[in-house]
């Protein structure tokens, strides 16, 4: 069986190999050469993605952080702590663990204020917490975290990568249609001339 196994195997890599037009074959075309060109092409090209969706994802990583730095430095982060719970609370939005309530702070005039903010469902009242404040004393959304902005850039270079292979995959697919065309019609002319002679000898 392992032997039977390592033959198949073989066989594959060889007929991968023939594929990308390792080895001579006198019974290739030129429509066969030409997809064998089209076929590396499409593996250089799918290899050169790589590196540029990984530039990519972290220009995108690097944009995203400065812009939440920016953010950063014009808010202003104040303890508070909860006034309600939120055992029984809904979240703002389907599938969020979040929910907005009520908190208490002291805002950086040393005014002491309330406002809502949104914590995690089930926190109990009394809580602390932090919270971004703008300018004006205001509660506000916390500004992107630094790993948050490297997620979102390594997320977007990979489906960056994924997408350009597909596209790749997808032109070298309409490319070989007439090539394909091209092959069947080959084919037939030669079964034309063939197929007399066949025909004679069986008879």
């Amino acid at each position: 069986m392992s032997t039977r196994k390592q033959r198949s195997g073989e066989l594959w890599v060889l007929m991968q190999a023939r594929r990308l037009g390792v080895g001579r074959n006198p019974l290739r075309r030129r429509s066969d050469r030409i997809e064998t060109v089209l076929l590396w092409c499409v593996l250089v090209a799918a290899l050169v993605v790589i590196p540029a969706s990984a530039a990519v994802g972290t220009g995108i990583s690097h944009s995203l952080e400065a812009s939440a730095a920016q953010r950063r430095a014009a808010l202003v982060q104040v303890p508070a702590h909860t006034l309600q719970g939120t055992e029984s609370a809904v979240s703002d939005t389907p599938g969020s663990p979040l929910s907005l309530t009520q908190v208490s702070y002291v805002d950086p005039q040393g005014v002491e204020r309330q406002g809502l903010a949104s914590v995690v469902i089930g926190t109990p009242a009394g809580t602390s917490m932090t919270i971004w404040l703008d300018h004006a004393g205001n509660i506000v959304t916390a500004p992107r975290s630094r790993s948050d902005s490297q997620a979102f850039g390594g997320t977007a270079g990979v489906l960056i990568a994924f997408a350009s292979w597909l596209l790749l995959w997808g032109l070298f697919c309409l490319a070989r249609i007439p090539l394909n065309r091209e092959r069947a019609r080959d084919w037939d002319a030669d079964w034309l001339t063939v197929a007399p002679r066949w025909l004679r000898g069986q008879k």
